[in-house]
């Protein structure tokens, strides 16, 4: 972190951070291609190689060789550890092996560290960044402890390692798995009414996915939700909808051939899913059209600021929809618990749902026109990509050069953010001193 902070005077907080993202990427990438990662002994092409690693750093899943099979050991291990910095953040990483090694954190680099993870204030930045990395280590620890006695019934001793990879998988929201010996790409369907495994990687999901400070909030008031910022409010409100409204579209129309205790489970699995995670429990291909566009909705809306999860957030979501009910009730302002929300937030707002989208239909369209392949199903892996989820209809490993850069570049900028993308990019303006006319336009 060092390294990047002594560029200060000519980088922005948000050019850091993308830099950091990258060089992350760049060297798994390297790592990956050494014939030591691959099961076989042989040397992986850069380009799956880096696709892997984008998948990883990214915290999507979405992949061109099964984990389980196509990486040796080695390669898993750098897959892991991948996915870990990925999921805290690469800033946040460095900023925690920098202050195990007892160095001073500037405010430079608190500054960075408040953009990377999302803080309202650089006030209290170090003190977070203890808790994340506590609170990481704490829950991927607890996950894998769960899991572990079942799966060393079905794999042994190698039980405990498959247990810490998809504990660590699941709480980044990565969706890596190491199922591939049961079935190529077959991900947990083989634990579809196992309720330890389902239940255990659905609250990692969800605990990684609602963000650090929403922690922060459940650590210091416990169940006082009166005195929890707006932020986590909105927060655990809009990820309740989005568990239980898709959990309920589930459980009726597409496992009503189930038994009712896994009906339920795998209602529930796919449901969360989505926001981010990558796993999957029932063969996605057999969903009905309604359901696959469900599924796209949730994994562009993502996770929570500030989390493991990439997507446009559900603080994005909900702004947008506080905003037309306010519109639809001829309100001047957009208001969540007695607290109005800035007009800035709102134009945040709309430019990142208008730039997912952009990327969502161009990405599909791209991949569609390039491998002549059904929209539906191109459309399905450009959201999975850009929302950083890793869920597919089995077409991400049969795509061409063109599709799998398409993809590479929905990763990374669901994963770093459209908007720290562009602020990255463009250099900032200063507000101006005087203001244009004001004419009317209509729209609607």
């Amino acid at each position: 972190m060092n390294r990047f902070i002594s560029y200060k005077k000519r980088l922005t907080s948000f050019q850091i951070i993308i830099l950091g993202f990258s060089w992350a990427i760049l060297l798994g990438a390297i790592l990956l291609t050494l014939p030591v990662s691959g099961r076989e002994g042989e040397a992986t092409p850069f380009l799956e190689a880096l696709f892997t690693s984008t998948s990883a750093v990214c915290v999507t899943g979405l992949v061109l060789h099964d984990t389980a099979t196509y990486w040796s050991p080695f390669g898993q291990l750098v897959i892991l550890f991948l996915i870990q910095v990925g999921g805290i953040g690469v800033i946040t990483a460095a900023a925690s092996f920098a202050m195990i090694s007892g160095k001073r954190i500037s405010l430079m680099q608190r500054s960075t560290i408040q953009e990377a993870i999302a803080a309202p204030n650089v006030g209290g930045i170090v003190r977070l960044t203890h808790l994340i990395v506590k609170i990481t280590l704490f829950m991927e620890l607890l996950g894998a402890a769960v899991m572990a006695p079942v799966f060393c019934r079905d794999f042994g001793v190698q039980g405990l390692w498959m247990a810490l990879f998809h504990s660590v998988s699941a709480f980044c929201n990565a969706g890596f798995d190491l199922m591939g010996t049961q079935g190529a790409f077959s991900s947990l369907t083989a634990y579809a009414a196992e309720p330890v495994i389902n239940l255990a990687v659905i609250f990692l999901i969800l605990v990684g996915g609602i963000g650090f400070l929403t922690w922060d909030d459940i650590r210091r008031n416990r169940l006082h939700l009166r005195r929890y910022r707006m932020q986590s409010k909105v927060i655990l409100c809009t990820t309740a909808v989005l568990v239980i409204v898709p959990t309920l579209y589930f459980f009726f129309f597409e496992f009503s051939s189930y038994a009712v205790g896994e009906r339920f489970l795998l209602s529930l699995f796919q449901a969360v899913t989505p926001r981010t995670a990558g796993f999957n429990t029932a063969d996605l291909t057999a969903f009905r059209e309604s359901g696959k566009w469900i599924i796209m909705v949730l994994m562009l809306i993502g996770g929570s600021p500030g989390s493991t999860a990439g997507g446009m957030k559900t603080t994005t979501a909900a702004v947008l929809f506080a905003t037309a009910v306010s519109t639809f009730s001829q309100k001047d302002q957009v208001h969540f618990f007695g607290r109005r929300i800035e007009d800035n937030v709102v134009k945040d707002a709309a430019s990142i749902l208008l730039m997912y989208l952009v990327l969502f239909f161009a990405g599909g369209l791209v991949i569609s026109m390039a491998e002549d392949l059904p929209m539906l199903s191109c459309l399905f892996e450009a959201a999975s990509a850009a929302g950083t989820v890793g869920l597919s209809l089995g077409l991400t490993p049969t795509l061409g050069v063109l599709s799998r850069m398409i993809l590479i570049l929905l990763m990374f900028v669901g994963r770093v953010g459209g908007l720290t993308l562009v602020f990255a990019t463009l250099p900032g303006t200063q507000k101006a001193a005087a203001k244009l006319p004001r004419e009317k336009i209509a729209v609607g």
